[in-house]
C-alpha cells in the first residue's frame, strides 16, 4: 500500500470547508491584528484531522454501498487500495491529533471539535437514512465550524450570520443530493437510502426554498454594514450559478462545484475582495 490512496482517503480537497474558522475573523476585522492569521493554523488543522477522521468512519461504514457505486466504488476503501485495518488505524491517529491541537486552543474550541465529531458520528451510524436529519446534520456540521472559529479568534457570532451559513448549508447540501439522485436514476435509493425516500420534487423545491432564505438573510446581516451591500448581487449570482450548474446535469458536490466551476469560483474571489476592501479599508 502506498501513501497516495492514505492521502486520498482523507480527502484534503474537503479541508476547503474548514476555513470556515477564518469567517468570523475575516469578517469583523481581526484578522489585520498582527499574528492573528498565523494564530489560526493550529484550529485549521485541528479541523482538518477531526473532519477527516469523519470522512474515513463513513467511508468504513458506507463499504458495502460504496462498492456498488459507479464513482465511490474507486475510493481507497472500496477499491481495495487501502485496508480496513490501516483505516482504522489512520482515523484513530487523526482523532487523537485533532484533540490535542484543538485542546491548545482552548476548551470551549475543543467542545466545539468534539460536538462536530459527535454529529458526525450520528450521521454515519442512522441519521444519513432518515429524509432531512441527514441534510441538517451536514449543514450543522458548517455552523459547528463557523462558532468554533468564533471561539478560536475571540469574535462573536451574529444572529444573522449564524442563519445565513446554516441556511447557505442546507441549499448546497440539498443540492448535492438532488444532483445524486438525478444521476443514479432509479437505483438512487440503492446506493443513498434517503435518496429512495425522498418524494418526487421535494429536493428541487427545498432548494428554491432554502436559496431565496440565504438571499434573504444574508442581505439583512450585510445591510447596515457600508460598502458590503454591495456583496447582495454577488450572492445571488452565486446561488444561481449553483442552481444552474445542477439543473443541467452538472455535480452538486459544493467544494468540487467551486473548484472546477471558473465562474463560481471567480465569484467566491470577487466576494473575498470585495469583503477585506470593505473591512479592512
Amino acid at each position: 500500500m502506498t501513501i497516495l490512496p492514505l492521502i486520498r482517503l482523507l480527502r484534503p480537497l474537503q479541508w476547503l470547508k474548514n476555513l470556515m474558522v477564518f469567517f468570523p475573523p475575516f469578517l469583523s476585522g481581526a484578522l489585520a491584528h498582527p499574528g492573528l492569521l498565523a494564530k489560526g493554523l493550529v484550529p485549521f488543522l485541528a479541523f482538518c484531522c477531526a473532519s477527516s477522521a469523519a470522512y474515513v468512519i463513513n467511508d468504513f461504514n458506507d463499504l458495502e454501498q460504496d462498492a456498488i457505486h459507479p464513482l465511490k466504488a474507486r475510493r481507497p476503501l472500496p477499491s481495495g487500495a487501502v485496508t480496513r485495518s490501516a483505516a482504522i488505524a489512520c482515523a484513530f491517529v487523526l482523532l487523537m491529533m485533532g484533540g490535542a491541537l484543538a485542546l491548545r486552543v482552548s476548551w470551549l474550541f475543543f467542545a466545539y471539535v468534539l460536538l462536530y465529531l459527535l454529529v458526525s458520528a450520528a450521521y454515519s451510524l442512522f441519521l444519513k437514512d432518515q429524509p432531512i436529519f441527514d441534510i441538517f446534520c451536514i449543514s450543522t456540521g458548517f455552523v459547528l465550524r463557523l462558532y468554533a472559529g468564533g471561539a478560536a479568534f475571540g469574535v462573536m457570532i451574529s444572529d444573522w450570520l449564524f442563519l445565513t451559513v446554516f441556511l447557505l448549508a442546507i441549499f448546497l447540501s440539498v443540492g448535492k443530493r438532488f444532483s445524486e439522485r438525478r444521476s443514479l436514476g432509479g437505483e438512487a435509493g440503492q446506493h443513498r437510502v434517503t435518496l429512495g425516500k425522498y418524494p418526487d420534487g421535494f429536493l428541487e423545491s427545498a432548494m428554491y426554498l432554502s436559496g431565496a432564505s440565504v438571499l434573504v438573510t444574508y442581505s439583512i446581516y450585510v445591510i447596515s454594514k457600508p460598502m458590503l451591500v454591495y456583496t447582495v448581487p454577488l450572492c445571488l449570482f452565486g446561488l444561481l450559478r449553483y442552481l444552474y450548474r445542477v439543473k443541467s446535469g452538472g455535480e452538486g458536490d459544493p467544494t468540487s462545484s467551486l473548484l472546477t466551476d471558473p465562474l463560481l469560483l471567480a465569484t467566491g474571489g470577487f466576494w473575498t475582495v470585495l469583503v477585506g476592501l470593505s473591512v479592512y479599508l
